[in-house]
C-alpha cells in the first residue's frame, strides 16, 4: 500500500504525468517492442498499436487509477476488473509486471527529465506495484474460476458451423473438436480468437459469445481488422482455432424483477443476443426493452434472429433505426430512419442499462438515458476497444 508521502507525491506530480502521458506512452512501447519484439507480434494488437488506440487505453487507466487512489475512492474497480479480465483472456502472467514495469518508467524518465526525482519515481513505482498486485490478484481468481493458468488458457476448437450474416459479417459457431461440451458462459461475455497471420505473426482478438447452446459457442465477425480477415478468409467448416475460455465483467444482472434496456449498434449486436438468448429460456415477464442502430437492412446482422428471441420474451420490446435508408423506403413494425434515439421510448428509471457499439454512439446513448433518469451507475458500456 501507498504511504500518506507517497499518496501525496502523486497527488502534487499527477498533473505533470498526466500532461506527459499521450508523450510517454509510445516511447514506452517503442522500448518494450525493442526489447521484447515477440510481445508486438505475438501478443499486442498490431492494428490498434498503429492507430494509437493502445496508448490511449494505457494511458486513461494509469490516469483512473491514480486519481482514484489520491481520493480515495473505489471508481478504479470497475476500470480494474475489465483490464483483469482482459489480462485473463490474452494469457498474461505475474512475470510480465516487471518488464512493463522496467520499460514504463524508463520512458517517464525520459520524457520529464529532472522533475523525476528520487521521491516521484519511488512513489509512482508504489502506485504501479498496487496497481500490478490488485490486477494479479484478480486474475489469478480469474484463472481459477475458469480452471487454468496463463500457460493453459488456450485450447483448440473446431469450426463446426459458418453462416454468412450480411456481405462484411459471418458467424462462427464452435465446437470442441473430441466431442465435449464446451464450458457455459454468462450473457455478455467474450472469448479470445489467436491466429497465426500469413507473415508468423500471431494475432489476438476478443469476440463476444452471441449464444450456440448444447456445448457450442458462436460468434460473430465482422471484416474490420487483421484477425476478423483472416477468420472471413480462412475458417471454413473443420477448421481449428485456438481460444481462450469466455471472460468478461459485463455480464446481465440476474434479478428478474430488474427492467432491461439492451442497446447496440452494428456488430455490437452480438453481447445482445447472448443476452436475450439467456432471457428466453430463462422465462419470466421481466421487461426489456431492446433497441439497436444499423446502416441498412442489409448491414443488420442477426435481424431475423433478433425480432424471433424478443417475440419469445413476454416482456420484451424492440425498435431499430436505420441511418442509411433513403427516403421513401418502407419502414417496417417499430422501425425508424435516422440515428438511434432512446428519449421518446418508455425507459423505466430504475432499468438497467447495457450498451455495446462504436463510443459515439454509447455516449449518445447513455446522454438519452441519464435524461429519462437512468444514473450512470446503472449503465453499462462494451466497447470492442483495447485494454492495458
Amino acid at each position: 500500500m501507498l504511504t500518506e508521502a507517497q499518496i501525496a507525491v502523486v497527488r502534487d506530480s499527477l498533473p505533470a504525468v498526466g500532461a506527459a502521458i499521450d508523450e510517454i506512452t509510445p516511447i514506452f512501447y517503442r522500448r518494450l517492442f525493442e526489447a521484447h519484439p515477440d510481445l508486438e507480434r505475438d501478443l499486442f494488437n498490431r492494428g490498434n498499436q498503429a492507430v494509437g488506440a493502445q496508448q490511449r487505453s494505457l494511458a486513461a487507466s494509469i490516469a483512473m487509477y491514480a486519481t482514484a487512489v489520491i481520493d480515495d475512492e473505489l471508481s478504479a474497480r470497475s476500470m480494474l476488473e475489465r483490464v483483469a479480465n482482459k489480462h485473463a483472456s490474452l494469457g498474461v502472467a505475474p512475470a510480465q509486471y516487471p518488464v512493463v514495469h522496467e520499460h514504463l518508467f524508463a520512458a517517464i524518465a525520459e520524457v520529464l527529465g529532472d522533475a523525476v526525482t528520487p521521491a516521484v519515481a519511488e512513489a509512482w513505482s508504489a502506485l504501479y506495484w498496487q496497481l500490478a498486485d490488485e490486477l494479479i490478484t484478480l486474475e489469478k481468481g480469474l484463472y481459477g474460476a475458469a480452471g487454468v493458468s496463463p500457460e493453459t488458457v488456450w485450447r483448440t476448437v473446431v469450426v463446426d458451423e459458418r453462416r454468412q450474416e450480411t456481405p462484411h459479417t459471418v458467424a462462427f459457431v464452435l465446437a470442441d473438436p473430441s466431442g465435449d461440451a464446451l464450458p457455459d458462459f454468462l450473457p455478455g461475455q467474450y472469448i479470445s480468437v489467436a491466429t497465426r497471420l500469413p507473415d508468423g505473426a500471431r494475432q489476438i482478438r476478443q469476440y463476444s459469445l452471441s449464444g450456440a447452446g448444447e456445448g457450442r459457442w458462436r460468434i460473430g465477425v465482422r471484416r474490420d481488422g487483421a484477425v476478423s480477415s483472416y477468420l472471413h478468409d480462412y475458417a471454413f467448416e473443420g477448421a481449428r482455432l485456438q481460444v481462450s475460455p469466455p471472460f468478461g465483467d459485463i455480464v446481465l444482472d440476474s434479478d428478474p424483477a430488474t427492467p432491461l434496456v439492451l442497446a447496440s449498434a452494428g456488430i455490437g449486436i452480438t453481447p445482445v443476443l447472448g443476452m436475450l438468448h439467456h432471457l428466453a429460456e430463462e422465462g419470466g415477464a421481466r421487461r426489456v426493452i431492446v433497441a439497436h442502430a444499423d446502416r441498412t437492412r442489409a448491414t443488420h446482422a442477426h435481424r431475423t434472429e433478433l425480432k424471433e428471441l424478443v417475440g419469445r420474451i413476454p416482456g420484451a420490446a424492440l425498435h431499430t433505426w436505420y441511418d442509411a435508408l433513403p427516403d421513401g423506403y418502407p419502414l417496417g413494425e417499430a422501425e425508424s430512419r435516422g440515428r438511434i434515439d432512446l428519449s421518446g421510448l418508455p425507459i423505466p428509471p430504475d432499468a438497467h442499462a447495457y450498451l455495446c457499439g462504436p463510443l459515439p454512439f454509447m455516449t449518445g446513448a447513455a446522454a438519452q438515458l441519464e435524461g429519462a433518469g437512468v444514473p450512470r451507475e446503472r449503465v453499462w458500456f462494451e466497447a470492442f476497444t483495447p485494454t492495458v
